[in-house]
Formats: structure tokens, sequence, C-alpha cells
């Protein structure tokens, strides 16, 4: 017996393949120049806050004032940002398919995600309907690792914390989640994931 009773699942990077290499080896020819070019303009943290709910356009047009001669580029993020996406992880849909076959496990999601990007994900991946709830952090104005985002979907769905398992290709996100009591492990790969999954008893 599984000591888990509810799985949640982060979406981009363990089920959806989003990348935007995917995208800028379509505009950059020089790999290196790509790389820096992700690293200090397009950052992380930048695209951080379009999932904590800052808007496409603002993000868009606060980068383009501080890297004019990257406007083209910078542009093209959001104007192309559906080429990032190179379809679903279909090993890990089709764990995500096994574990709500068995009918032992509640299942929801919790992902770092524009509000105004989303939606495109729920009409491209079927199996985004098959979650009992999806929390969506544009929509909360709140991003993983935040304590209050882990909190929120506990609350908000009645999850038991302890009983918990929570799934996330990013170890900052992990930590979080172990941070506020709640299971939690690194996605690596499908391989990885499934064998875990086996050891505690959910597959």
């Amino acid at each position: 017996m599984s000591q888990f009773k509810t799985i949640i699942f982060d979406l981009g990077g363990v089920l959806v393949d989003w990348n935007p290499r995917y995208m800028y080896r379509q505009i950059f020819s020089d790999e290196a120049e790509m790389e820096r070019f992700l690293a200090e303009v397009t950052t992380g943290h930048w695209n951080e806050q379009q999932d904590a709910g800052r808007t496409l356009a603002e993000a868009t047009e606060l980068l383009v004032a501080e890297h004019p001669h990257y406007e083209s580029e910078i542009r093209a993020f959001y104007g192309r940002w559906t080429e990032m996406l190179n379809g679903a992880i279909e090993d890990t849909v089709v764990i995500l398919d096994e574990i709500l076959d068995k009918g032992k496990h509640r299942v929801y999601a919790l992902t770092n995600w524009s509000n105004e990007t989303f939606p495109y994900a729920l009409d491209n991946f079927h199996f985004m309907h098959w979650f009992e709830g999806i929390l969506v952090s544009g929509d909360e104005k709140l991003i993983k690792p935040d304590p209050a985002i882990y909190e929120l979907i506990l609350s908000r769905y009645n999850i038991e914390r302890s009983t918990a398992l929570f799934i996330d290709d990013n170890l900052k996100n992990v930590h979080g989640a172990l941070a506020v009591g709640l299971p939690a492990v690194q996605f690596e790969s499908p391989e990885q994931l499934r064998a875990f999954l086996v050891e505690k008893g959910v597959l």
C-alpha cells in the first residue's frame, strides 16, 4: 500500500516539453549567442514574473527598453511562444494515466505558468483535463517556491499534506514543498519517476 493518497504534478518539464531553445535555434545561428541571450536578456527571473501575473505586453516592453538591439528577438519570445513547446512528455503522460486508472489517488497539478499562455495548453494537451484541479501561478499571483502557493493548493482542494506527493523537475520547487512539510521528489526522467513510484507503491 502506498503512503500517498494525493499526487500533485508540475507540468512544464514533467508532462510538457517546453524549452525556449526550440524556437530560438531558428533565430540564432550562433549557439553561444543564443545562450547568452537566454541567460542575460530573457532570464529565468524575467520569465517568472509573467508566471506570477505580470502581463506579457508589459514584460516585453520592459525588456525591449533595456535591450533595444535585441528587439525582434525579445518580441519573438511571446510572439512565437508556441514554438517553444515540443509536445507532451509521453512517457510521463503514460504514468499519469496509469495512476488514474488504478483509481487509488487524487491527482492535481501545480504549475508556474502565465495565465495568458496557459489556455493554449488547456486547448492542446488533452491530459490537462484529467486532473481534479490545476492551480496556475499566473491566476493566483504566486509562484513556486513561495510557501503560500503550496499552502493554497493544499487548502483549496482539502489535501492532507503528509499523504500527498509533489513532483517537480526544478529542485528549488521541490525544496519549497519540503519546507512546508509536503513530501516531494525531483523529476529527472520518466524512467526515474516510474521507479520511484513503484518503490513507493503508487504504481
